[in-house]
């Protein structure tokens, strides 16, 4: 077969402003920014990407992502031959701008869908109806339990992340006012974004398990280390490791101390390649992965369930968490996703692409 090379690389950003604002543990914000990555390669193919822009995130803004794709990466991708495993070592040599490096990755896995003429949910035998859940991110308890109720309501969905971290009686609070409206039949885990320290964990982990909470994400600060090893042992319940696993070395690490479960994001570990990686070892040593929440679009949600779709059975099979579109009161897309009775069903259509709508792209930029 003749070898697939891009020949030309495009960035789009965009701005979608929110209803209300947008508070997350290390940020607020009132809109959501992106950018859009799409090469082409010489024969006419187009791979895209969505990229999430938040600063606290991945050290990016918009303007400097765009530098660093214009001075490291557009020169390197010109001429690539997709399946050149040695020139994409070459290309990944920049340390860190893993954001960079998970668009990249993506849209050449876009590109490989399209010339084996088959979605990548279908290549990697994915389910095409992707479950997913739903993340209540901080308010007042009784405004977290009323978007809990909604959620459930409207969209049939039956897994819910709690964030947490507004202080342990707060979030007592919001667990008592979510759990009396959505009943006991909803699955619940909590996400404190590391608010708490080691020594409060195993106590605030008892108190969650009194509401049939299953897991608790980040409730402290760790480190795959001994440490972390009695900190789980001392929990009632598993631990969600996050924000301090990013790639396969500190994943691997975590699973050596005695890991249940790992949260994994298309960018944060640098694309399909890396999570695939994660995940492969991750199930050859009983640690369940699930694919977590990164403010994504329709397009990156789309991207993130191409992969979640396919992740082996484990203990705890957590929904994918890639529901933010739902927040957005316009998309850059011609048909935002849906969800119907908890799920998503994906595409048969090949190339990621053909969801976007080019001119409305456009419009939207800041």
């Amino acid at each position: 077969m003749t070898a697939e090379r891009i020949a030309r690389v495009e960035l789009f950003p965009v701005r979608i402003p929110y209803p209300r604002p947008m508070q997350w543990a290390s940020l607020a914000e009132d809109a959501a920014q992106f950018m859009v990555l799409r090469l082409t390669t010489a024969s006419g193919i187009t791979g895209v990407a969505e990229g999430t822009v938040k600063t606290t995130w991945t050290g990016s803004t918009l303007r400097s992502l765009a530098v660093v794709f214009e001075e490291l990466f557009e020169g390197p991708l010109m001429g690539l031959d997709i399946d050149d495993d040695k020139a994409m070592r070459q290309l990944w040599l920049p340390r860190g701008h893993d954001l960079a490096k998970a668009m990249i990755d993506v849209a050449l896995w876009d590109i490989r869908a399209q010339v084996a003429g088959q979605p990548l949910w279908r290549l990697w035998n994915g389910t095409r109806d992707a479950a997913v859940s739903w993340v209540v991110t901080r308010q007042e308890p009784a405004l977290m339990a009323a978007e809990s109720a909604d959620v459930v309501e409207r969209h049939g969905i039956r897994t819910l992340k709690v964030k947490g971290g507004q202080g342990v009686e707060t979030d007592m609070a919001a667990m008592t006012a979510i759990r009396a409206t959505v009943g006991d039949g909803v699955t619940i885990y909590v996400d404190p974004n590391k608010a708490y320290t080691q020594e409060e964990t195993p106590d605030y982990c008892r108190r969650l398990a009194d509401f049939g909470v299953v897991m608790v994400e980040d409730p402290c600060a760790y480190q795959p280390d001994a440490a972390f090893s009695r900190l789980q042992t001392d929990c009632v319940l598993p631990l969600l490791v996050d924000n301090t696993c990013r790639d396969f070395a500190s994943a691997s690490m975590f699973i050596e101390r005695g890991a249940k479960a790992i949260n994994l994001k298309l960018q944060k570990a640098r694309g399909y390649t890396e999570n695939w990686r994660i995940i492969r070892h991750a199930a050859a040593h009983g640690v369940d992965c699930n694919i977590g929440l990164f403010g994504e679009s329709s397009l990156g949600s789309l991207a993130a369930l191409q992969l979640s779709s396919a992740l082996p059975d484990g203990n705890f099979n957590l929904p994918s968490e890639v529901t933010h579109f739902l927040h957005l009161p316009d998309e850059y897309v011609v048909q935002p996703l849906t969800v119907k009775d908890g799920h998503i069903r994906l595409p048969d259509d090949v190339g990621m692409g053909k969801l976007v709508d080019w001119e409305k792209l456009a419009r939207l930029a800041p």
